[in-house]
């Protein structure tokens, strides 16, 4: 795999991200309810940075669960905003495409022609159609069985109980840099087997996919790619050395170097891959750690249940994944016309389906707003997807929740948000960045 490719992945225009900020910003006092329902724009980052977004997909299941927004950062696309709908779409991968050549699965992307035209060209198993889609997954399922799983849980609860052990008494630390993070980089570093020490450039990489258009981080998209580039640097250069070894190894990494439908990826084939399996692995762990601890600041009596009956720690961990929803969208291109509550959907039209809305929606789920680890249906959340794209990982997510939450009851009566609770500026991932909190000794 040669690093002189590196100018065909990516065609960046030299655009400020202030002046992305400056054109599409909400101000500080926006009102969800205060917006013409037919402007409004649900994609719009900042919603979900100022923790609104809950409140702008309640109105449009109420006023519009089947939404067009015209001009947006974006571009024109529809919102799809019911649990129904969403999970239909989602499973209907031949009219509803996630090819990269279609625009893939964020919003903002447009179909691409080759050599690549559009400002991302990260090519992966997720943003493929069939046959690709499933031949390239089938390489890495493996990590994820079941059977194999097992192989991990000692591990993982052993990093828990000393992340955990060695928590400050009476301080207030962030939540998510001192648990949230240091769990899901270390699981992270042993899927990949690079060195534990290596594990926050994984999560700085993971980072960067959703901040490479904030201004707090990034001047231009084209200095968020350089900090990407140095992600493909780092794994093309593991990528050779098992590959020119013959690695037999159960690593993500040797998984893909020795896999018929992987082992000839190009450079951006590869870099894109790599980020998918470094984003699934941080984020929907990781903000649901978060969000836990969150919800249960929000109801007590909930945790009051579970610390006396620990058998409810399995159904809760679906509620509480349910209640975050760290996915916040799925973009599909329309392959054909296709009507949908009423509403016309052309072929090419760009569709958002969103997670975090159908995991609130009342047609569903009872009083959707509140946590309750007693809900019957919790299992049937919408945050790992339906259909062929269902997330990989879904059962590693939910054993790393479950034995944290076992170890939390173990040792804490109570942990107490403080301070201010900072969310992630983004409407694909939808993340807790602080959580300021103070440990509860039993």
């Amino acid at each position: 795999m040669s690093t002189d490719q590196k100018d065909n992945i990516l065609d960046i225009e030299n655009i400020s991200n202030a002046d992305i900020k400056a054109k599409w910003g909400l101000p500080d006092d926006i009102d969800p309810y205060s917006v013409d329902i037919d402007k409004i724009n649900p994609a719009n980052n900042d919603w979900f940075g100022k923790n609104l977004d809950i409140d702008v997909f309640k109105r449009l299941r109420e006023e519009s669960p089947v939404h067009f927004t015209e001009d947006s950062q974006a571009g024109p696309y529809w919102s799809i905003s019911g649990y129904e709908d969403v999970k239909a779409i989602d499973m209907n991968h031949k009219t509803f495409s996630s090819d990269i050549m279609n625009g893939g699965i964020r919003l903002g992307g447009q179909p691409m022609s080759e050599p690549p035209d559009a400002i991302f060209h990260l090519p992966m198993f997720i943003m493929q159609d069939q046959p690709i889609h499933t031949d390239q997954r089938q390489v890495v399922a493996p990590m994820f069985t079941q059977g194999h799983l097992g192989n991990f849980e000692q591990l993982i609860r052993e990093r828990t109980e000393s992340i955990l052990d060695a928590l400050p008494d009476g301080e207030t630390f962030n939540w998510v840099d001192k648990v949230s993070i240091e769990l899901t980089s270390r699981m992270l570093a042993t899927l990949f087997d690079v060195p534990q020490e290596d594990r926050l450039k994984l999560i700085h990489w993971s980072d960067t996919v959703e901040r490479i258009t904030d201004p707090d981080f990034f001047e231009t998209p084209e200095e968020g790619f350089q900090e990407l580039w140095k992600c493909f640097e780092y794994f093309n250069s593991i990528w050779e050395e098992r590959k020119a070894n013959g690695s037999d190894g159960n690593d993500l990494i040797s998984m893909l170097a020795r896999g018929e439908n992987t082992k000839n990826m190009t450079p951006n084939e590869f870099l894109g891959n790599v980020i998918l399996l470094i984003v699934a692995g941080n984020d929907t762990t990781r903000n649901s750690m978060s969000g836990g601890i969150k919800a249960f600041n929000q109801f007590p009596e909930q945790l009051a249940k579970v610390q006396a009956n620990n058998d409810l720690i399995g159904n809760m961990v679906s509620e509480i994944i349910r209640w975050q929803s760290p996915v916040g969208h799925m973009c599909r291109t329309a392959m054909e016309d296709v009507e949908i509550g009423g509403k016309k959907i052309k072929k090419w039209d760009k569709v958002a389906i969103w997670y975090t809305s159908a995991n609130r929606d009342i047609n569903k789920f009872e009083n959707p707003d509140a946590l309750n680890v007693e809900r019957e249906d919790a299992r049937q959340h919408i945050s790992f997807g339906f259909g062929i794209h269902r997330c990989l990982g879904n059962r590693l997510a939910d054993l790393q929740l479950k034995i944290l939450w076992e170890e939390i009851l173990k040792r804490f009566s109570y942990i107490e948000t403080v301070g201010e609770t900072r969310y992630l500026n983004s409407s694909f991932i939808r993340g807790i960045t602080d959580l300021p909190v103070i440990v509860h000794r039993k």
